[in-house]
């Protein structure tokens, strides 16, 4: 018979009336029926399932999952968000850029994956350093599966308060289960890198080790993304809680060339050497090259120029690398 969990979590997606959460659940229950050896009520339990996703369809306006804002103490918790960002517009690494398509068609062929008693990917810890583009990845896999972004709102969970933080996770873990959606935890370190602190009552090493249970235990259909700018301060045993770590890294020669063509379509003379300017640009991130394309923009509208001139883009790219090269130094320590 099915266990207990999936039972449960039945229940909870039939009255928080979430269908694709409840077809999910069935199909798991419909797996492990057929793994038992019960294939006629497997049989009829799919049956069933094909009949609630046929009037599920019949019944969307849309592909889009509406957007539930998060009420009284959770509003606290999370900012919520319909992204329409793609990963077209995201400059990445042939690695990278393949791996995130996999993770997409994954969870867009969720139905058919838990028919076979699997699970999609879906806890995701994302490193390197600030601005390579960890936050917007978050933002990309929502707009593409046309999900809801909840970013948690770590200075609010982080409480000195004992047994509070661990609480108000709880909360962040619950609406997992009830709101599918892509959940992000942006500078995690806060919370990875706590186990490995001292405190008098105990209170950081219970934060950690209650996160910990609540990823081990989720059973839900959201996606959890992890991201931070130090990785070796995280305590070892989150890495394995994680079905991928996905490493980002700062753009090469090539990458920061098609950023430049791409920011600055329709503003720059025939002439601009982007080559030239790729190397000139060494060591900044991929948001650092970005703000210095709108800087140069901003700088021909007030100058009242026909164009951007690629002395502008040196000058916007040099305030970059002058303002930013003591952050980067201290993250390559």
């Amino acid at each position: 018979m099915a266990t207990i969990a999936q039972i449960k979590a039945l229940f909870e997606s039939y009255i928080s009336k979430d269908d694709e959460r409840f077809i999910t659940y069935g199909l798991q229950i419909a797996a492990h029926e057929a793994k038992l050896g019960h294939g006629k009520i497997a049989e009829e339990l799919r049956r069933l399932i094909d009949i609630a996703r046929k009037k599920r369809d019949s019944a969307e306006s849309g592909n889009t999952v509406p957007l539930v804002q998060p009420q009284g103490e959770l509003a606290r918790l999370l900012s919520a968000s319909y992204p329409n960002t793609r990963l077209s517009e995201m400059i990445l690494s042939k690695e990278i850029a393949s791996r995130l398509d996999r993770i997409i068609q994954e969870q867009r062929h969720i139905e058919e994956i838990t028919a076979y008693g699997l699970q999609p990917r879906r806890k995701f810890l994302l490193i390197g350093p600030p601005g390579t583009g960890k936050t917007m990845t978050a933002f990309a896999l929502a707009g593409e599966l046309h999900l809801p972004l909840f970013i948690i709102r770590l200075e609010s969970i982080i409480t000195k308060y004992m047994g509070e933080t661990s609480a108000k996770l709880r909360m962040v873990f619950d609406s997992l289960q009830k709101h599918r959606g892509v959940y992000l935890f942006d500078e995690f370190d806060s919370i990875g890198a706590m186990r490995a602190l001292n405190n008098d009552v105990g209170e950081i090493r219970r934060v950690l080790n209650s996160f910990l249970q609540f990823i081990d235990h989720d059973c839900s259909n959201s996606m959890i993304l992890a991201a931070t700018n130090h990785p070796k301060m995280l305590d070892y045993a989150l890495f394995r809680r994680f079905d991928d770590v996905i490493e980002y890294s700062l753009p090469d020669n090539l990458q920061i060339s098609e950023l430049l063509k791409n920011k600055l379509a329709g503003f720059v003379a025939e002439n601009i050497d982007y080559s030239a300017l790729a190397k000139n640009a060494k060591d900044l991130s991929f948001a650092e090259i970005t703000r210095a394309c709108e800087d140069s923009i901003k700088e021909m509208i007030i100058a009242r120029k026909k164009c951007v001139t690629e002395q502008i883009i040196n000058q916007m790219l040099q305030e970059r690398i002058r303002y930013h090269s003591k952050i980067l130094n201290n993250y390559n320590k």
